[in-house]
């Protein structure tokens, strides 16, 4: 049974904020609800439970994990106990397969999360590829197609409708890039209010992260402690650990916790919102944001170990024979073209 708000010993409102530029504010931590191939549905559920029982306010979802329908018979069920709509903030994301059909991908999703309204929608990914759940990282979608910002624009529209029509509150995108961000803030009428984005200490994409800043835009940090539960299908020899990294090792020893919190802490006073998941340690996340901060000197060594290491690459939305994953995030500052 889902435990009521009085039994959370966090005190919730010394729980970091992000002011959007709406003027909205979004907790500066919260749960994400990918459960890779190894959580099933009903798991992840369950950690939604004990999650908001433990202070969480702030639920990362998306159509695409095959989860809604079970999360949202937990929120429904926290609503009625205790817990006010407008003190949650919940992200749901349009899949690649619906850029077509964004009104009604959205209204499927708060069906499924027996929602209202959601506070945040998404646009997953930039492209517009679908590949069947599961599959390998050499599938290919035979109409799979390059970024073509006309095309976004139009997805980009009914997202906007969707503010209009007031099924959510604030839209934005996801595994974007700079000259990619660049041409929607020029044409859009309502600006993106998050970015959401790979951040963990061996990706701190400095450029990426500066310029979403500067325009506005929250940065929300996907894989804040390295995805360690990825699916085996996105894994590289030249992949990295930042939990292994031995600085993150010599602080978390120093301040007597786990690597995985001082990879969130970090996230959290450098400024973006990093949505870990967990099963057993969401709690240890929540608290560790709260209390005893990484020290200047601590945030310039971990600054120091940024190793450009992209762990989710995304090579099944590439389009045409001979490319390599890179041409997915114009690493030359430019869209990669058709």
């Amino acid at each position: 049974m889902f435990k009521p708000i009085a039994a959370a010993s966090i005190n919730l409102k010394a729980i970091p904020q992000r002011a959007l530029y709406t003027g909205a504010t979004m907790p500066a931590i919260g749960l994400g609800t990918f459960g890779s191939d190894r959580v099933s549905a009903a798991q992840i559920a369950e950690v939604v439970r004990g999650a908001a029982a433990a202070g969480y306010r702030h639920f990362d979802c998306a159509s695409v994990y095959g989860n809604e329908p079970e999360i949202g018979r937990v929120f429904e069920e926290i609503l009625r106990n205790g817990i006010k709509r407008e003190d949650l903030w919940i992200t749901s994301k349009l899949w690649n397969d619906k850029h077509d059909d964004v009104i009604a991908s959205c209204r499927q999703s708060l069906a499924d999360l027996r929602l209202e309204y959601l506070d945040l929608y998404l646009i997953h990914w930039p492209f517009p590829n679908f590949h069947p759940p599961g599959c390998d990282v050499t599938s290919r979608s035979p109409d799979a197609r390059a970024y073509i910002h006309e095309e976004y624009m139009r997805t980009w529209r009914k997202m906007e409708e969707l503010v209009g029509t007031g099924l959510v509150r604030h839209i934005g995108t996801s595994n974007m890039t700079i000259p990619k961000l660049k041409l929607v803030l020029r044409d859009a009428r309502i600006k993106p209010a998050v970015n959401e984005m790979e951040l963990h200490p061996h990706l701190q994409q400095p450029e990426l992260f500066e310029f979403v800043v500067k325009n506005g835009i929250q940065p929300v940090g996907y894989c804040p402690v390295g995805s360690p539960g990825r699916p085996e299908r996105d894994r590289t020899p030249d992949d990295t650990a930042p939990t292994e990294d031995p600085v993150i090792v010599r602080i978390a020893r120093d301040h007597g916790i786990d690597p995985a919190v001082v990879c969130i802490k970090w996230a959290v006073q450098r400024g973006q919102t990093p949505i870990p998941f967990s099963v057993h340690h969401y709690r240890t996340n929540l608290e560790g944001v709260m209390r005893d901060p990484l020290t200047d000197e601590e945030m310039r060594s971990i600054a120091a170990i940024d190793r450009n290491c992209r762990l989710i690459k995304g090579q099944v939305f590439l389009w045409k024979e001979g490319q390599t994953w890179e041409d997915l995030w114009d690493v030359n500052g430019e869209i990669t073209p058709p």
